[in-house]
């Protein structure tokens, strides 16, 4: 199966690939939905069941992609699409902010739980800078920063859990706050149908995630483009459509906190992607593999979840039909960046 898809026409690896991008989009719009009522079912709150449930899921098909890539001996393919999915991730708070008609949606959905979340975020992506510029050692070819990754992303998540229960700090309510307030159940489903349905729906995107980086790699060879741009301009953005679909599901649906929960949790759990794909590659540290170009998303990356961040403290009011300063500094830098990747 793996040796027939490697050898697959320019054509059929276009269609797989399109076929695949409709797939997790579908997927996405019914994550949202099972998500938002498992939160309110479970008692975790949209915070956390963002960043665990939501984030993770969305982002399967994408730590598919990297693990495959890395694992095939494609570490540019890897970590590109890795950090391309967390700047397109950032961009569709952008767009899901055009869709909330009523106010800013940083300013709506300000809470603690993504404050911290957007902390972690910063954390994890500077320690891939710090893997990168460290000395080159590795144990059984893992570089050490790979389980420091996994151990910070898993006590920021207790910390989410911490600040849920016991915070020290909220948002000043305003007209516009939009709390998490569990939705009334229609009742159709059991938790056990949800956990069953949502567990289905996950496995899914992650076998067409493997699905996409055989048909990504057929289109970088016969194209010519480079890895960087594939795993950018292609599979990054591919394999974030459940972050849009979803992020925009919960917006309609009034699950402010949710929707950003879910890009915020999402690109902290991307972050991992690295971390995954370095235990796959089997060339050494796969931080000191990966040319300036595709880490200069990590710096991109950093500066939009700083601005995300400013944006959540300020929650600047802005009328109905109006986007904040964060949304269109977020949307300018992601074209930045695909400006100097096309320009380079």
């Amino acid at each position: 199966m793996l040796t027939s898809l490697s050898h697959i026409s320019l054509t059929t690896a276009c269609a797989l690939f399109s076929v695949c991008a409709v797939v997790i989009g579908i997927i996405g719009t019914r994550l949202a939905r099972v998500v938002d009522d498992l939160a309110d079912r479970t008692g975790l709150g949209e915070a956390i069941a963002g960043a665990a449930l939501l984030g993770m899921a969305t982002s399967l098909s994408g730590i598919v992609v990297s693990v495959s890539s890395a694992w095939t001996g494609k570490p540019e393919l890897a970590i590109s699409n890795a950090l391309g999915g967390i700047a397109i991730q950032t961009l569709f708070l952008g767009i899901a902010d055009m869709v909330y008609r009523r106010a800013n949606l940083e300013h709506a959905a300000a809470s603690l739980g993504n404050l911290i979340q957007g902390a972690l975020l910063l954390c994890l992506l500077s320690m891939l800078l710090l893997g990168r510029f460290a000395p080159e050692w590795t144990l059984w070819q893992i570089h050490p920063i790979t389980p420091l990754l996994f151990i910070a992303y898993l006590f920021g998540l207790k910390l989410v859990k911490n600040a849920q229960h016991h915070p020290m700090w909220a948002p000043k309510r305003t007209r516009e706050t939009r709390e998490d307030q569990p939705d009334d159940s229609d009742g159709t489903q059991t938790l056990l149908q949800l956990w069953l349905v949502f567990v289905c729906l996950a496995l899914t995107i992650g076998i067409t995630g493997w699905l996409l980086e055989r048909s990504a790699t057929v289109i970088a060879t016969e194209t010519g483009l480079s890895q960087a741009a594939v795993g950018v301009l292609l599979t990054s953005i591919v394999t974030s459509l459940p972050e849009l679909v979803t992020t925009v599901a919960a917006v309609r649906r009034g699950a402010l906190t949710l929707a950003v929960a879910g890009i915020i949790g999402g690109n902290a759990f991307d972050t991992l992607f690295a971390a995954a794909s370095d235990v796959a590659y089997r060339g050494g540290s796969i931080y000191h593999v990966i040319p300036d170009h595709v880490m200069l998303w990590v710096a991109l990356a950093v500066l939009m979840t700083g601005v995300l961040i400013l944006g959540l403290l300020h929650r600047q009011e802005m009328g109905p039909g109006r986007i904040g300063f964060e949304s269109l500094t977020i949307i300018g830098l992601y074209l930045t960046g695909i400006a100097i990747l096309i320009l380079n």
